[in-house]
């Protein structure tokens, strides 16, 4: 029976194409404030601060490029289909540049934006402004970005939780593992015999739950787990 993968990435394998990480020195958590630009009620509060925040990080999340991790993964996905299934935290859409289909982004995306009255999704690359109307049920300056914030519920969890109860190993790849649901996962897929392996730069806040943790940066750890996967 061919093995079932369940990947989870965090914002470990994007920080080498240039995408900061949030809880590091120099992270976007020591700059901002989490209430101020990742809540409804820091939303409701200060929508302009937010909606500048959100487009600096679309700008530069558009302007990345997918590192050998992200290529390493669609490479698997391509020689396993059917059998890998990638759940990300991150915002950005650099699993997809690799090549990879089908990715549950669970937190949302950047390059998309969510009409706050009627729910719409659309895409979104440039600024966004009190001005803009949603094109479903034309109300203005409802607009924000598709990103699931701290208070809100993650998109596709029953999905999820399907994929890790059919997996047979889970991996996750530059998580903190300081966030739940998704710091559940390892636990969720213990309960469900899966094998488990971390890869990450440093040990995350669930690191002993796993049954092996590699170190070192994604670029290099990530394509060498996916080489012997293939061997």
């Amino acid at each position: 029976m061919a093995e079932k993968i369940v990947i989870l990435t965090g914002a470990g394998i994007s920080a080498e194409s240039g995408l900061g990480t949030f809880r590091d020195v120099g992270g976007l958590w020591t700059e901002y404030n989490l209430e101020d630009v990742a809540t409804p009620e820091g939303f409701a509060r200060n929508p302009a601060l937010v909606r500048r925040f959100y487009d600096a990080r679309r700008e530069n999340a558009l302007g990345a490029r997918p590192n050998a991790a992200h290529h390493a993964l669609a490479r698997l996905a391509a020689a396993r289909p059917g059998d890998v299934t990638l759940i990300t935290q991150n915002i950005d859409t650099l699993h997809e540049a690799a090549g990879h289909t089908g990715v549950l982004h669970m937190h949302g995306r950047i390059d998309q934006a969510r009409c706050g009255d009627c729910g719409a999704v659309v895409p979104w690359t440039g600024p966004m402004t009190a001005e803009d109307q949603c094109e479903a049920c034309e109300s203005v300056g409802s607009m924000r970005p598709d990103v699931v914030w701290f208070g809100e519920m993650p998109i596709g969890l029953d999905l999820i939780a399907d994929r890790l109860a059919a997996a047979t190993l889970f991996v996750a790849i530059g998580t903190s593992g300081a966030v739940y649901p998704a710091a559940g996962f390892v636990a969720e897929a213990r309960q469900y015999r899966a094998r488990t392996l971390e890869l990450s730069l440093e040990p995350s806040d669930v690191s002993g739950l796993f049954d092996e943790t590699r170190l070192g940066a994604a670029t290099e750890i990530v394509p060498a787990w996916v080489d012997t996967l293939l061997a």
